[in-house]
This record gives C-alpha cells, structure tokens and sequence, in this order.
C-alpha cells in the first residue's frame, strides 16, 4: 500500500507546463522517485485487498503493440484485425466459461459499463423501445430494477443512469450465506404489479463484492421468465472460475441469461481494462446502441461487425489483443492451474481461521475470497496493523452492520508462503489488540 500522504505527489510538480522538453532519461528518474512511491502495488504477492487486478507480462506486450499501432477499432473497416480478433477471443472465452454457442461476446471497458448497457437494453425492451418515443418520461407506468442487497454498486448506478429512478430500484434481502432469497425477490415483483409497477430486470449476482456469494441462478431466471424481466448476470469476479469445469454449478441456469459480464481483467489476468460481454439476442443490443451517420457507413457493413454498434463508446482501442496474447502464452491449462492454485490457498487460509480460537469466517468460501473477523479484537484496527507494517495489504469492510476483513487471494505471484506470512501477520496483530475476556 502506498505510504503517500494527500497532496504530497501533487506538490512535488511544478504549477505550470514545461516550456521546453525535457530528455526521456529525465521523465524516467521522476517515474521512480515521485510516481512509484505513490503506486499501491495490485501484483505484488501479498496483495490481499479489493480483487486481484493482474496484469501478466504477455497482457503487458499486447497492451503496447496496441498502443503503438494506434488503431482506431469503431468498425471493421477501420482495422479489419481489430474486429476479427475480437470475434475469435471472445468465442474461445465463451467456450471456455462453458458458456453456450447462442452467446455472442463483446469486449467493454469495465462491468461498470457492461452493467449500465444491460439496463439500457432492459428498459427498452421493457418499454418497446421507449428512446424512440418519448423516453421514460412518456411512458404510461413506471418499470423496477431488482437485485440483492449484496450486489455491486455498479447495479445501483447503471439503474439510475438509465433513467429508472432510485425509487423503482429494489435491493433485495438475503439469507444467511448472504445470497439473494427468491421469496423476497417474489414479493417484491408481485407487490410492485399490484402497484402498477413492471419488472424491467432481475440482476443475479455470481461472486458478490462484500463476501463472494452465489445467488441462486436458477431460481431467479424462472422468476425472470414468469414475470418478463431481463436476467442480467454479473460474474465480474468469479466468472473467471468458470473456466474450471468444477466451479460451474455455481451457475447453474446460465443459459437462461440474456446478458452476462465477465472481468477478465481482474483474476484471469488481463491487464486493466478489459470486460466480457456476453448477450443472447445480439441484434437488440445493436438496435439499442447503434449510430448510423453518413460518414460511418462503408461497402462491408451489412457483411461485418461493426462494434460501435455494440456499446456506449464510438472510438475502441484494440483491447482483443490483451487477451489473444495471454491465451496462446498460457493456454487453458496454464490458466486453469494458476486459478486452482488460489483456490486451494483460500481453503487452506479458511482451514487455519477455522481451527483458530477468537476467530471466526462470517461467510462460506465459495471461490479465493476469506472473510474473517476476530472476536474480540478491533478488526479495523487489525487491518490498520496489518497494513503499516508493509508486509500485506488487506481490506476492511462491513457485512450486515458488522466490522470484516476481506482476504482477496489471486495475485499472479501469490504462493502458500504469502498467505502464511499473511496468517501470521493477522494472528500478531490480533493478539496485540484483543481485549481479554472477562473473569
């Protein structure tokens, strides 16, 4: 974790622009003595906090060529490769997700995005295309947005930017391995009909932010059907798992999904950006998003893909190339070992919580992520401890009104070693901060 106080990079710069150029050499030396001291590092091994965000050297080369040849990906014909790649990596990506073939993929920025153009795809659908209309603002009744409580903030803001409204957006309970209950979110629905309300979309969550729980795919895409609703899908974490045949029941239902975002930029290890797209009827999205000016229109449009039509932004940069170059250098083995090497590390840190007095795990381990909390000591403070003595970085957080760590394993370079020294670390800390228990 950086060690940078607010202000300090900041005033270490000069008011005003260079007048004159200064020698690469120069740029260089302020790179390591002002810019890395306030860099938290995401690829260090012990780095515990947030989502693993890995950047693999092959990802690192890819990013350069693309920046180096400056291409422009709005359309085929701008860069035929750029578009053509894209097609190629996201189907390998779709079959190794085990995703089925009536999925098309394309590559976004981040779920953030993926997220808002799924509820941009929902409340036109739900509205029979409303944007060509009066929008919202013409519609006879409102529609609702629902999802667990547990979901991503993401789902909350792209909701609101697309135009529901905070009060038609529903955060529904969850039970106690912190997944969505189906009979809240039937209520819900049902209340809101008889208020007059429609369901727009239903967003089932595959690896929550707080805790990594799985709601129940299945159950809400029969909820979705009943009822109409876009089922979105967000497994922006912990689809990357899915690569792993033995992880894939956790999505059971996938199928029924109308769109659906991977982060392979997080554990798959892409560097940053770089979200999978996925939707089954890819021909309402392009009706959705598409811009058809005079000066865009070429000879192959009604041959190709045209990728400005499948997202909010015009200009595209050759992100396929991040991920063609990670999976020819690693392969789906190389992948797959990497993935169930963390796994089996979270396991091993959830045994040692487990069998360690004042100790306590406050959710399952469904994928790499552990969440703890001590009992008796301060767990922010903790965290605090951990984190000044520069050995690990972890994150604090609150699940449920109650004070948590999250253990977020999957660094590219993360080994056993570095969640020892991490249970160690944590084990210290909490000894020093416990307070003892009453005679």
């Amino acid at each position: 974790m950086s060690r940078s106080r607010p202000g300090e990079i900041r005033a270490m710069f000069p008011p005003e622009p260079p007048a004159a150029g200064e020698p690469l050499d120069s740029i260089l030396a302020d790179l390591d003595r002002i810019v890395l001291p306030g860099v938290t590092h995401w690829n260090h091994p012990s780095f515990f906090a947030y989502f693993p965000s890995n950047s693999s050297l092959s990802s690192v080369l890819a990013d350069l060529v693309s920046s180096g040849l400056g291409v422009q990906g709005m359309s085929w014909q701008t860069s035929p490769a750029a578009t053509e790649i894209e097609e190629v990596v996201m189907d390998w990506l779709r079959q190794m997700l085990g995703l089925p073939p009536d999925f098309s993929g394309v590559i976004q920025d981040t779920a953030s995005t993926a997220t808002l153009i799924a509820m941009l795809c929902a409340r036109e659908r739900a509205t029979g295309f409303s944007q060509n209309r009066g929008g919202m603002a013409g519609e006879a009744g409102p529609v609702a947005v629902y999802a667990s409580s547990q979901a991503h903030s993401s789902v909350e803001k792209a909701a609101l930017l697309a135009g529901f409204g905070k009060d038609n957006i529903r955060l529904i309970d969850t039970d106690d391995s912190h997944a969505l209950r189906l009979d809240r979110l039937e209520e819900a629905i049902e209340a809101d009909r008889r208020d007059g309300l429609r369901a727009a979309a239903v967003v089932a969550t595959i690896g929550t932010t707080g805790t990594m729980a799985v709601d129940p795919l299945l159950g809400i895409a029969e909820i979705a059907r009943r009822h109409s609703a876009w089922l979105h899908v967000d497994a922006a974490m912990a689809g990357s798992a899915m690569i792993l045949p033995e992880c894939r029941s956790h999505w059971n239902g996938i199928e029924r999904a109308d769109s659906l975002v991977v982060n392979p930029h997080k554990w798959l290890g892409v560097g940053f950006d770089l979200t999978a797209y996925y939707v089954r009827e890819p021909q309402h999205l392009i009706r959705v998003m598409s811009t058809n000016p005079s000066y865009l229109v070429t000879a192959h449009d009604a041959e190709v893909k045209n990728f400005r039509d499948w997202g909010i932004a015009l200009g595209r940069r050759f992100r396929a190339l991040k991920l063609w170059f990670l999976l020819r250098e690693q392969g789906v083995a190389g992948l797959q070992l990497r993935l169930r090497r963390d796994l089996e590390n979270a396991k091993w840190l959830a045994g040692r919580v487990d069998a360690s007095p004042g100790w306590e795990r406050v959710a399952p381990v469904a994928f790499q992520t552990v969440c703890v909390r001590h009992r008796t000591a301060d767990n922010l403070a903790i965290a605090s401890s951990v984190n000044a003595g520069g050995r690990a970085y972890i994150t604090p957080a609150v699940l449920k009104g109650r004070q948590m760590l999250r253990l977020s394993v999957g660094a590219e370079a993360t080994e056993r070693r570095h969640v020892e020294a991490l249970w160690e670390d944590l084990q210290a800390a909490a000894a020093n901060l416990a307070v003892p228990p009453k005679e």
